[in-house]
């Protein structure tokens, strides 16, 4: 709901402020006061195409703002939320600026946005409608989009979205795998050739790195091998110092309880030198061991590495990622011998896919008739009080492509009179027509598929008497469910409001420059404004005793 606008140095209006509540509120004021540069400014605010032409006089920029409170599950709040534009406040706040140059900058809750996400809440916060407006209703998606809230559709229509994505889905998967079987049937041949050889290559990774450590290691013991030889020789050979080591040892054992002070020094010291050559042995026993190859697997080695890295070489691939590319080609030859299998796994998926949906779109397609049938007579029957019963609206349901939206081209149409012949609304029906139309099918949809403020600029042009009195009736019973503001020239209209503001033009200073100034009417100025719309210039005492009569009806 808009609560507060507020407007500086736009056209006429240098600084203007509104508060607005909930219900029905009139604008009135002679032509020409301003009630045109107010709509423009506050469709300024909500998206519409800005111009430097809105700039007044002698400043450098405008400015619109309006404050709006939402509710916790409003539409706006998605469109916050998807642009980072936080959501979780009851009261949200649009501001634009027009430069004199012509630039615009459109600001969300005081963050700068574009103009696009300004439109887009603005759709979802307002619906302006009038004589010459053609936004609300030309487009046959939004008819569709409000005859399913007029029956709560919504559901079943978000349903068949959803079908309509898994179709979508599924449609994509068999064309996505048909061309991959195809695309590898076409390298069938060179593939099976291409894991023969890997299967037979059977690459391992991690392998090159081990096989050229090992050939390196096989290099080296073979200059080293004659020094391990000759060391070991030295310790365990004939020459070795073992033997006399030990016999002395023991000599000087069978002495140590005569003499232990000077021996038993000498035996720890030989006893440690014969471990020490044991140990090292042991070591030039192993190196020898390791050192010790067969030539033949030193030219094994070197035939792997050398197949291996032409492999790696032919698939231009690391040889480490031979035996990822191996499984690889495994898998793509598997897929061609099960692609005919999987591929009508899929094919069955995705018409069971496409049966779901067209089965629940026929469903929706059908209940979207019965619901057309319902509109048709809710609206129709605001038309005589309206004073266009020789006309007649009707829902037109033709068959379209298959969408996420269904089967169905919802467009209302209308017929002027008896005997003419049926065509879109926005075609068919005049300026005042129109107006009513819109009127009556807002009427008959409340405040189902409809934005929580709706602005009505003068669709009483040319409506008198009763029709007015129609008019003032239908806006008041949409009131009771959404916020309307009508600017009207209808009397009837104003005297049906909860509030009434009432838009001047007033000279400024020397009086060679004016502004539009509104103000909000209560009790004896506002019986004095409906007197005015009800006798022009000169304000009759029968003028201000109907005007009264007008506010105690539209009371009672």
């Amino acid at each position: 709901m808009l609560i507060r606008l507020s407007i500086r140095d736009i056209v006429l209006i240098d600084r203007l402020d509104i508060d607005f509540g909930s219900g029905l509120a009139a604008l009135t004021g002679e032509t020409g006061a301003g009630k045109s540069i107010l709509l423009d400014a506050f469709a300024l605010a909500l998206g519409a195409r800005g111009e430097a032409a809105l700039v007044r006089s002698g400043a450098e920029q405008g400015q619109v703002s309006a404050a709006f409170e939402l509710a916790r599950r409003h539409p706006a709040r998605r469109i916050l939320a998807d642009n980072d534009l936080g959501g979780d406040d009851q009261e949200l706040i649009v501001r634009r600026v027009q430069f004199a140059d012509g630039r615009t900058r459109a600001f969300v809750n005081d963050q700068p946005v574009g103009a696009g996400v300004l439109r887009a809440l603005g759709a979802a916060l307002v619906e302006i409608h009038g004589q010459h407006d053609d936004r609300a209703f030309t487009d046959a998606a939004s008819h569709r989009t409000l005859l399913d809230a007029y029956d709560g559709l919504e559901a079943e229509g978000a349903a068949l979205a959803q079908l309509w994505d898994e179709r979508h889905a599924g449609e994509a998967a068999v064309a996505a795998h048909r061309a991959e079987v195809e695309r590898l049937a076409r390298e069938a041949e060179w593939l099976r050739h291409a894991v023969d050889e890997m299967r037979r290559l059977a690459p391992q990774a991690g392998e090159e790195t081990a096989l050229a450590e090992r050939r390196a290691a096989m290099m080296q013991a073979e200059k080293v091998a004659d020094d391990l030889r000759f060391a070991h020789d030295g310790i365990g050979g004939a020459q070795s110092p073992v033997p006399p080591l030990a016999a002395a040892l023991r000599r000087l054992e069978r002495r140590a309880a005569q003499a232990p002070a000077l021996i038993e020094p000498s035996v720890k010291a030989i006893d440690a030198a014969l471990l020490a050559l044991e140990e090292a042995r042991g070591h030039l026993e192993a190196a020898l061991r390791l050192a010790h190859y067969d030539p033949s697997e030193l030219d094994r080695i070197e035939e792997r590495l050398f197949a291996l890295r032409a492999a790696g070489r032919k698939y231009n691939v690391p040889v480490d990622q031979l035996s990822a590319l191996a499984e690889r080609y495994a898998g793509d030859l598997a897929l061609i011998d099960a692609g005919a299998e999987r591929l009508a796994e899929l094919e069955k998926a995705a018409h069971e896919a496409v049966s779901r949906y067209r089965e629940a779109a026929q469903a929706l397609s059908a209940r979207r008739r019965h619901a057309a049938l319902k509109l048709d007579k809710a609206v129709n029957a605001e038309l005589k009080p309206l004073r266009i019963e020789r006309a007649a609206f009707s829902t037109q349901i033709d068959a379209a492509d298959e969408g996420p939206g269904g089967i169905d081209r919802v467009e209302f149409w209308v017929r002027t009179n008896p005997g003419t012949r049926p065509g879109p609304l926005m075609k068919i029906a005049s300026g005042g027509e129109l107006a009513r139309f819109l009127l009556a099918l807002k009427v008959a949809l409340a405040d189902r598929g409809s934005a929580p403020t709706l602005i009505f600029d003068e669709i009483d042009t040319g409506a008198g008497g009763a029709v007015a009195d129609a008019i003032g009736v239908r806006l008041a019973r949409l009131a009771a469910g959404v916020q309307v503001i009508a600017v009207t020239h209808a009397p009837q209209v104003a005297a049906r409001a909860d509030r009434h503001y009432l838009i001047t033009k007033d000279a400024l200073g020397n009086g060679r420059r004016v502004a539009t100034r509104i103000v909000e009417l209560v009790a004896e100025r506002r019986r004095e404004e409906i007197a005015r719309m009800l006798a022009g210039a000169e304000i009759t005492a029968e003028a201000r005793a109907a005007a009264e009569r007008l506010i105690r009806a539209a009371a009672g």
